[in-house]
């Protein structure tokens, strides 16, 4: 067996590092938080009430809005305080969206962590803590998610799209996706009623009335994200379709995410014929 280095942490001022480098290396990779892969919007994004956000982040699946801030050494009050200051600006601005407060430091003592804690049960802060490692003369940065939190209510409205476009828009900017929202409307058309295709700037939607029952984004490679809600009570059910057709899929508190294409709807049209009966009965008890 390869003999396993022991490492030892370092403070990142020791390092010869500060927050902006820090800054810098989430902005290059925000996956590193543990937050899934969710794309960098701003750096040092001014406040109307005065001050910078760190960083501000957005999940492609559900457009969830992560605002970010990032510290050395110890937390303190200010941060603390900065970081719920930021969300709620941000969440004012865009108050469709989800919003999470994101304190990143390198240490988040006892006293504040408590305090983070007691404020998650209102505001919906993660706590993530920075280390720099080093083993064998080499560096490490990671990232752990010290304190997560809870989802915040969902009103329906993340996956809404005021900006309408038409086919011809799907078919210049991703074919494929468009493909696979045909294959997927053929094969669940039987379980809703009267369901349509909606052309959005940045995501196709099978839409009964005026509610989307599920919706495609484009993704490279000729692959679509497909997203549907499901009822937390359904969840399981859903998961167990899915499991045995041996699909993988991405599990959220009221969403269901999966890659795939137009062939893969086709090939398991049991499947999603199946998942459009859950999601039926998702809006049914939700009308």
């Amino acid at each position: 067996m390869d003999e396993i280095s022991i490492a030892h942490a370092i403070s990142l001022r020791d390092a010869g590092y500060d927050e902006y480098w820090l800054q810098d290396q989430i902005w290059a990779n925000p996956a590193a938080l543990g937050l899934g892969e969710l794309d960098a919007l701003n750096k040092e994004r001014r406040q109307n009430s005065g001050g910078r956000l760190d960083i501000l982040l957005k999940d492609p699946q559900d457009d969830s809005m992560y605002e970010v801030e990032v510290m050395l050494g110890e937390t303190d009050e200010t941060h603390i305080i900065r970081t719920i200051e930021y969300w709620d600006n941000e969440k004012r601005r865009w108050p469709q969206r989800q919003h999470y407060a994101v304190l990143v430091a390198e240490q988040i003592t006892r006293r504040f962590f408590n305090v983070i804690h007691i404020l998650s049960h209102s505001v919906p802060i993660i706590a993530i803590q920075a280390s720099l490692i080093e083993a064998n003369g080499q560096k490490s940065l990671f990232f752990t998610k010290v304190l997560d939190t809870f989802e915040e209510v969902d009103d329906g409205a993340s996956v809404q799209d005021t900006e309408e476009v038409n086919r011809e828009y799907w078919n210049k900017r991703a074919r494929w996706t468009a493909d696979v929202a045909d294959s997927l409307l053929a094969v669940v058309r039987p379980e809703l009623n009267d369901p349509q295709l909606s052309y959005l700037k940045n995501y196709i939607a099978v839409a009964v009335g005026r509610n989307n029952f599920f919706w495609m984004h484009k993704r490279s490679a000729s692959k679509s994200l497909l997203g549907f809600r499901i009822a937390p009570h359904l969840a399981d059910e859903a998961q167990q379709v899915l499991d045995g057709a041996k699909i993988s899929f991405t599990r959220k508190p009221k969403s269901i995410w999966l890659t795939v294409d137009s062939s893969m709807i086709q090939e398991n049209a049991v499947v999603f014929s199946e998942i459009a009966k859950l999601v039926r009965r998702t809006w049914e008890k939700n009308s």
